[in-house]
C-alpha cells in the first residue's frame, strides 16, 4: 500500500502552552497534511478527512523537537480511505549542552498515534488502480 512521510521541527510558532509544549492539535495538522499526500498519490485528488478513529497522544512535544510523520493507506473502499500515522520525536533540543545544542534520539520517540478514514469521491479519483 501507498505510504510518505514528512519531517518538521517544532518552532517556538507551534508552542502553545508554557514550558514551549506544542499543542496536541499541530499534531494531527501534520497528519491531515500527511493524509492529503496520500490520496494525492492514489487518487490525484486532495480528497476529505472524514473521521478519526483512534488518537493517543504518548509523549510531549516542545518547541526545537525535530518529528518524522509517518502515514499509510490500509484499506481502500470504493471512496473511502483507511489510513494510520505515526509521529516519532528524532531530534531535541538539549540546553544543558549549549543555548544551540540538540540530541538526535538513539531510538525515535513515539509521540503521537491515530486512524482515521479519509474520502475521494468516485468523480474525483482520476488515477488508474494496479
Amino acid at each position: 500500500m501507498i505510504t510518505t512521510k514528512l519531517k518538521i521541527r517544532m518552532s517556538l510558532h507551534d508552542a502553545h502552552y508554557a514550558g514551549n509544549l506544542v499543542d496536541g492539535a499541530r499534531l494531527l495538522n501534520l497528519f491531515g497534511d500527511v493524509a492529503t499526500e496520500l490520496l494525492i498519490r492514489y487518487d490525484g485528488d486532495e480528497g476529505l478527512f472524514r473521521a478519526y478513529t483512534l488518537i493517543e497522544f504518548l509523549a510531549s512535544v516542545y518547541a526545537g523537537d525535530f518529528l518524522e510523520v509517518t502515514g499509510k493507506i490500509v484499506k481502500v473502499g470504493k471512496t473511502s480511505r483507511a489510513m494510520e500515522f505515526e509521529a516519532y520525536k528524532i531530534i531535541t533540543p538539549a540546553p544543558e549542552f549549549g543555548e544551540t545544542a540538540a540530541l538526535v534520539l538513539d531510538e525515535p520517540l513515539l509521540v503521537c498515534k491515530a486512524a482515521g478514514t479519509c474520502v475521494t469521491p468516485r468523480d474525483k479519483q482520476r488515477l488508474i488502480k494496479k
